[in-house]
């Protein structure tokens, strides 16, 4: 069991504690802007209508008092379209089974679909598709936001693609459509294993009647065209017909219930909580992530019973490895002590991940680096061999990855601890997270000696006015784009998290990874040695 040094009433943490508090403030705000939706004009009109908002409809469809999982909330944080990308993403339990669950938002811009909704939703796909979750679309959409159309037509066609490729993996795919599902988007439903459409709601067609109008001639209306009860009762594009929402969510539950689907992973053991508070994760961060600081006082408000089983704990230090439980999964836990990964950690963690793929135990990467050692001593002592076998190893690994990014992420520290690049199943992001090729000083600094050598070989006076204002906007500029916000809103992780969630989001995603099955060993690439 890990014995705790972290003193919660030292004026540190406290200092540590209201830092991350005033972060979480933020998130909080940033995610009440994509619980709005379109705002509170365009909501109004929508109920108005007697629909029901994408949220209601996310909330009936899981079980009741059963979590919801909610993937991507800050997509499109910082760009020109509204946060959460008119898209609610996410993982719940319907009728017991996992799922993942996406909804258009017709609130915004009538559901339409944006770059960022895009990208939100080949994510949700890629992770029904990994991890075997049943795929359900709430579908109300206008279909692609067309001065963006550049950016969506062709990529997008990845969404009807992967649909059949859940369908052909055996996943199965659910489309309940509420209200418009045009163009593009009619292939959704079109594509999907099970169709329920609304009565007098539903309308899918390839082309509305203006188009239909003007590309033949013919005259025709909605519904004769495109309705519930015609795709029902005529074209056999509908399976179920139903009265309402309501309704259409009750047959939703039915399908699923009717699957009979089992997980095939591994069961876990009974579960036993921390016997450290994890409110007390709000004062280990410190607000300058040059400081390093214990992740085992993590680990210890993470694992269950807090127990830990470290791996080589005397060797490589600045990285820690060991097996733990967590919700009752085994875990190989890989955390960054210092920041820096030397020779000594990079071999370390190369040898823990072949181990975790020898015993298929998923990995956790708990990520604050500042990335792989540089220098003419360390060049020399083999820390690019070092780093790559790290590499490699993190690369061929099969086994689960689920990476928290609690720090800095900088650099080749960033690939070696399982960023996004490296396809973990799932990668969540503290407030206090950055991430960035390099820090904004040392970027700026790099920017600044080749400039300051180009001007003297030129023969030139170098601009130190010039430079210092240089550096500062190129230090403003990597600040701003390597937060977590901003990170996040580009999709490079799967939320921001508040940390004393984080023993909660692992389990769940544990409970969902187990979904499949356990997948088949490693093969690893050449290691040079």
């Amino acid at each position: 069991m890990i014995r705790s040094r972290l003193d919660p009433a030292s004026e540190e943490h406290q200092r540590r504690r209201a830092s991350m508090l005033a972060k979480l403030a933020e998130l909080d705000a940033e995610h009440a802007r994509a619980v709005g939706g379109g705002g509170e004009r365009y909501v109004e009109r929508h109920r108005a209508r007697g629909k029901l908002l994408a949220r209601d409809r996310v909330e009936l469809l899981i079980d009741a008092d059963s979590p919801f999982l909610e993937l991507s909330p800050l997509a499109a944080w910082g760009s020109d379209f509204p946060v959460g990308a008119s898209m609610v993403s996410g993982i719940g339990v319907i009728e017991g089974v996992e799922c993942v669950i996406t909804a258009n938002d017709p609130t915004v811009r009538g559901g339409a679909s944006n770059p960022w909704t895009l990208k939100k939703s080949l994510r949700a796909a890629d992770i029904a598709l990994r991890n075997r979750l049943p795929y359900v679309n709430l579908v109300e959409s206008g279909g692609a936001d067309l001065p963006t159309q550049k950016e969506i037509f062709i990529p997008g066609g990845q969404i009807f693609r992967d649909l059949t490729r859940l369908s052909a993996a055996g996943v199965p795919t659910v489309a309940l459509v509420f209200g418009n599902s045009t163009a593009g988007g009619a292939y959704v439903p079109g594509m999907s294993d099970y169709v329920v459409m609304v009565r007098e709601r539903a309308k899918v067609f390839l082309g509305g009647p203006p188009l239909v109008k003007m590309a033949t001639g013919e005259e025709s209306d909605d519904e004769s065209l495109g309705g519930a009860e015609m795709h029902a009762k005529v074209s056999g594009l509908a399976d179920h017909l139903a009265e309402d929402e309501y309704d259409a969510l009750r047959i939703g539950r039915s399908i699923v219930r009717s699957l009979n689907w089992r997980k095939r992973g591994a069961v876990p053991l009974p579960a036993r909580e921390p016997i450290y508070p994890a409110d007390e994760l709000l004062g280990i961060v410190p607000e300058d992530l040059k400081v390093p600081f214990d992740p085992r006082e993590v680990i210890a408000r993470v694992a269950d019973g807090s127990e830990f089983e470290e791996f080589k704990p005397a060797y490589g230090v600045s990285l820690v490895t060991g097996w733990a439980r967590i919700h009752g999964y085994p875990v190989g836990v890989l955390a960054n002590a210092q920041g820096v990964l030397f020779s000594e950690e990079s071999q370390k963690a190369t040898q823990f991940i072949q181990l975790a793929n020898q015993s298929r135990t998923p990995l956790v990467f708990l990520q604050n680096t500042t990335g792989y050692m540089v220098g003419k001593d360390y060049e020399q002592g083999g820390i690019i061999k070092h780093g790559a076998m790290m590499i490699n190893a993190v690369s061929n690994s099969t086994v689960p990855h689920l990476t928290i990014v609690m720090g800095a992420s900088y650099g080749a520290g960033n690939y070696g601890m399982c960023g996004r690049a490296y396809d973990p199943r799932f990668l969540f992001s503290w407030p206090s997270a950055k991430s960035a090729v390099m820090g904004p000083a040392q970027l700026a600094g790099v920017l600044s000696i080749v400039s300051r050598a180009s001007a003297l070989a030129k023969g030139q006076v170098y601009d130190e006015e010039a430079d210092a204002a240089m550096r500062a906007m190129v230090e403003a500029q990597i600040e701003t784009e390597s937060l977590a916000f901003f990170l996040s809103g580009r999709l490079y992780d799967d939320g921001v998290i508040d940390p004393r969630d984080t023993r909660t989001v692992l389990g769940m995603c544990l409970s969902a990874i187990n979904s499949a099955p356990v997948p088949e060993p490693a093969g690893f690439g050449v290691f040079r040695p």
